[in-house]
């Protein structure tokens, strides 16, 4: 739907909210519509919606009332309609409206009972970054940050782990840099860590600190989780050099880790293509997951280093392609030919294939056709196949034409994508999961019980 705003398709959007109950397509409408100032039709668009009280709905009307000038009725319909324990969107969602309405005591009162769950930590280190009020939200994150160290392996306390690198920024953003060093310092020294490793936050707040000398010294004992900050911060101060004697350093010492994918990746934003490659090449017929070949094709691609990227697919060991080829390399091959202006090469490689060996067959030669500007030969194709991958691909296509209503028709409505998905379970399992009538907390499931006028 973005891309349909962006090459001027809003009239069909909205159109397409008046004969489809499709909140993918009222969500791009209403931003469309506010873009332009039309905040009155945005939110006639997403009341029905916003009515049911699903709560991306509502977040989005409360949006569109709050921009058109209407606070209070903003802040009514974000407001929890009753104490929803286990619906914490809604109250982050009610404390940021108020935030936007300048009632930041208010917001914070919403956020305070809620404090123990790792979200709602989270949502007032975020909505109070600028707002002057730093040493409150200290005061308020104090108390469970020592209740965390004092316990860390308590199960009612673990999840707060949050905490620790939710203090040291707020500490950071108030000017309190060396006692945020100080802290999440001992934490990393206590090893006080939750399912992140607290040595990233750590390793990345010295870099923010310019603190590249105890960045290495980290790196040295915390390999796994502070070499990559560490090389990113000498790259960034233009010590490349320095940076790659001391991954090469790691790589040859033959210490475990994935040395030769961060020197692979600095090589190749250098523009050191061909080294980029030497470092890695031994890699690309290793049939484990050291094999550093995709990366390699990916971050060469990125490059517009299409045909040495193919080159790579070529010369591989007969063990290697037994085991790839057909799971992923082809794709990629024919992937970085389309790219590369050699979509005919690509076709003709495929055709030469039996059909069942290909999957996604004809979806991947009409990808091919339209990179050879054989647009429509492309659209006719993908119209007469099924799936909702052919349809996207169909609308996308018919997007970059200027056809925005064609485009939105080819989708498939939300029934037809669920039943596309059961089926889907359904092979993948051996049997589909009862669905019990649930509506599910994504876009596609938005439940629009009030037609549009």
């Amino acid at each position: 739907m973005d891309e349909i705003l962006e090459r001027g398709g809003l009239e069909a959007l909205v159109e397409a909210t008046r004969v489809r109950e499709d909140w993918f397509c009222v969500a791009g409408a209403v931003r469309g519509l506010c873009a332009a100032g039309e905040f009155g039709q945005a939110w006639a668009v997403v009341e029905p919606f916003a009515a049911t009280g699903w709560q991306p709905a509502v977040r989005t009307g409360a949006d569109v009332l709050w921009r058109w000038g209407r606070v209070d009725q903003a802040l009514e319909l974000a407001r929890p309609a009753g104490p929803q324990e286990h619906a914490f969107d809604t109250w982050r969602d009610y404390a940021e409206m108020l935030v936007r309405a300048g009632q930041l005591d208010d917001a914070i009162g919403v956020l305070g009972p809620h404090l123990r769950d790792p979200r709602a930590l989270d949502a007032l280190v975020e909505m109070t970054a600028g707002l002057g009020c730093d040493e409150r939200v200290l005061e308020l994150l104090a108390p469970i940050a020592e209740d965390f160290r004092r316990a860390p392996e308590r199960d009612d306390l673990r999840a707060l782990w949050v905490v620790l690198p939710a203090q040291a920024r707020v500490l950071e953003r108030a000017g309190r840099t060396d006692q945020a060093v100080q802290l999440l310092g001992a934490d990393v020294a206590a090893r006080r860590y939750g399912v992140l490793n607290t040595v990233e936050f750590y390793a990345e707040l010295l870099a923010r600190c310019g603190r590249i000398e105890e960045l290495g010294n980290l790196a040295d004992t915390h390999r796994h989780s502070a070499v990559h900050p560490y090389v990113r911060a000498l790259e960034s101060l233009g010590r490349t050099e320095e940076a790659e004697a001391y991954l090469r350093g790691l790589i040859a010492a033959g210490l475990p880790g994935w040395f030769e994918s961060m020197l692979m990746e600095l090589l190749i934003r250098q523009g050191r293509f061909d080294d980029a490659i030497k470092a890695a090449e031994h890699t690309f017929d290793d049939l484990y997951d050291s094999n550093l070949l995709q990366g390699a094709l990916i971050l060469l691609a990125d490059q517009g280093q299409h045909d040495k990227a193919i080159g790579l697919t070529q010369g591989r060991s007969p063990e290697f392609l037994a085991e790839n080829e057909a799971y992923w390399l082809r794709s990629n091959r024919w992937w970085l030919m389309g790219e590369a202006g050699r979509a005919r090469e690509a076709i003709a490689e495929i055709e030469a294939l039996p059909t069942d060996e290909v999957e996604d067959r004809e979806v991947t030669i009409a990808w091919l056709l339209a990179q050879d500007a054989r647009v429509e030969e492309a659209i006719t194709l993908l119209h007469s196949l099924p799936g909702k991958r052919a349809a996207t691909d169909q609308a996308e296509l018919l997007i970059r034409q200027g056809r925005f209503t064609e485009a939105i028709t080819a989708i498939p409505d939300v029934a037809t994508q669920r039943e596309e998905e059961r089926g889907a379970r359904a092979k993948q399992h051996g049997s589909a999961s009862p669905d019990n009538g649930h509506v599910y907390d994504d876009p596609w499931a938005a439940p629009n019980t009030a037609p549009l006028e």
